[in-house]
């Protein structure tokens, strides 16, 4: 029973934390919201923290319902997801940096519907839990257990995902920490290397999903 137990937890971490890699996670949240301070950074990444946990425990229960119901298939859900993150990435790419704006930046939203609305898109999905890891999240769901599910492979999920996430919290909320060690400089670095790397995983999203449904597409041959 306890083997059941941590096997599920170690399948459920060891499957999504590659791809959460919440410490890159908090590295692309810091460059797209660079100023914010602790308290906001605290409030949102409690919120990135459970919107993240939400998601990805329907990923594991009903993911692969819903995507059958709107007919939807993972390599579509792959291409949509990719193309979002390669917006987003390119979006950010194209963002002033500080030195070029001649006002003072604006204070980050505090509170309130646009602080929430930020914490769910973009920085939870796509950033943080992206089709990536809703389509382990949906093939993990899927893979039931050889003698059924059980009470302990279910309190396994659970706290797998408690793992996960508490591991998303504390690097977003310590983000602030890495912003004043590199400074400003290496601040405006940061983002226009991660925005980069987002931008390039979503052209890989992308060209993945793309890949399969090609693949898919039967050849005739005259």
């Amino acid at each position: 029973m306890l083997n059941e137990f941590f096997k599920t937890v170690l399948v459920i971490v060891a499957g999504l934390f590659p791809i959460i890699n919440p410490p890159a996670t908090a590295l692309v949240v810091l460059s797209m919201l660079p100023h914010i301070g602790d308290a906001d950074r605290a409030e949102l990444a409690r919120r990135i923290c459970i919107n993240s946990f939400v998601i990805l425990l329907a990923s594991l229960s009903i993911g692969a319902y819903v995507l059958s119901f709107f007919g939807i298939s993972i390599p579509v859900l792959r291409v949509a997801g990719g193309l979002v993150v390669a917006m987003a990435g390119w979006n950010l790419l194209q963002t002033p940096d500080d030195d070029d704006e001649s006002a003072e930046p604006a204070p980050a939203p505090r509170g309130g519907a646009t602080l929430r609305a930020k914490a769910f898109y973009p920085l939870t999905l796509p950033i943080t839990v992206g089709p990536g890891a809703i389509a382990v999240a949906i093939a993990l769901g899927t893979g039931s257990p050889r003698h059924g599910v059980q009470p302990v492979h279910l309190a396994g999920v659970g706290v797998g995902l408690v793992i996960l996430c508490a591991s998303i919290y504390v690097c977003v909320r310590f983000a602030g920490h890495l912003e004043r060690l590199l400074g400003a400089v290496g601040t405006q670095v940061a983002m226009r290397l991660f925005a980069f790397i987002i931008f390039c995983i979503g052209v890989q999203i992308l060209w993945l999903g793309l890949s399969e449904l090609i693949a898919s597409v039967p050849l005739t041959i005259k």
